[in-house]
């Protein structure tokens, strides 16, 4: 605190102990008037309030002083893409194939709901030995595993509003970047799909980094790369270990639930 707040601070103090000594003063006196009682209590207690209001008061604005500084930090939008940017619906596609129940719950347990899938995000290695282990997963549905991951791009969606959203942000000046798990050969399998990758400033996907969400790596990866201040960036996945990830390194996250919360949520941190 600055001196003269300090000073203004003390002087505030002195002014109300003699305020509320008002009272007490003329009852020690003996010669005050009922008139001068009453109107010196009277008088403590519109201090009392008038403080509690200007404290209150202050609080308040105090707060709201807060809050736009921390709106005016957001420079960069930061999305991920499945169940973001894109509807992933693998349970439907698998549908379409008309497996069996149990046959399905093997194929599904095999290849969207195996490690392998996760990890084929990281792109270490080609597509054939990716699913080779897909395949080693359940054997005897080797074929059918085949048939499956080769179409697997059918899951993926973009969603009405992604377009519009990515270039509204860019006409209000931020930055929009992409940091997704992503697989090589869906990335090249989604193209179609994928039309706001035309409007964003940056893009780091796993399969080209080699390194995975909620990997702090990752998310130093993008800063790094685009020369970005994590504090000035937001960043939006449907993950809740993904955001976790994110805040450990410092930047403002956003769970994504559907639009509608997560455009109210970005007004929370100025993003308008």
């Amino acid at each position: 605190m600055k001196n003269w707040k300090k000073y203004a601070a003390i002087i505030g103090v002195i002014a109300l102990l003699m305020i509320f000594c008002l009272p007490m003063y003329f009852a020690l006196k003996g010669d005050f008037s009922q008139k001068q009682f009453m109107a010196s209590l009277f008088t403590v207690l519109f201090v009392a309030v008038m403080c509690y209001v200007l404290l209150m008061l202050f609080k308040y604005l105090n707060k709201k002083k807060e809050e736009q500084q921390v709106a005016g930090e957001i420079k960069n939008v930061i999305f991920d893409v499945g169940k973001v940017l894109v509807d992933y619906d693998w349970e439907s596609y698998l549908d379409s194939f008309g497996f069996a129940p149990e046959k399905r719950e093997r194929i599904a347990n095999a290849t969207f709901l195996s490690s392998v899938w996760e990890e084929r995000d990281r792109g270490l290695y080609e597509e054939e030995v990716y699913l080779k282990q897909f395949q080693e997963l359940d054997p005897q549905d080797a074929e059918d595993i085949e048939k499956v991951i080769k179409g697997s791009g059918q899951t993926i969606r973009k969603r009405p509003y992604a377009d519009t959203w990515v270039k509204y942000l860019k006409s209000k000046g931020y930055h929009v970047y992409i940091l997704s798990n992503y697989s090589s050969y869906m990335l090249d399998h989604t193209k179609k799909e994928l039309t706001f990758r035309r409007e964003m400033d940056g893009e780091v996907f796993s399969c080209y980094a080699n390194q995975l969400k909620p990997d702090a790596e990752i998310y130093q990866t993008i800063l790094n790369k685009y020369q970005l201040k994590p504090e000035e960036c937001v960043f939006i996945d449907d993950r809740p270990e993904n955001c976790r990830g994110a805040q450990e390194q410092g930047i403002h996250t956003i769970c994504f639930k559907d639009f509608k919360q997560v455009t109210a949520d970005l007004e929370k941190l100025g993003v308008k």
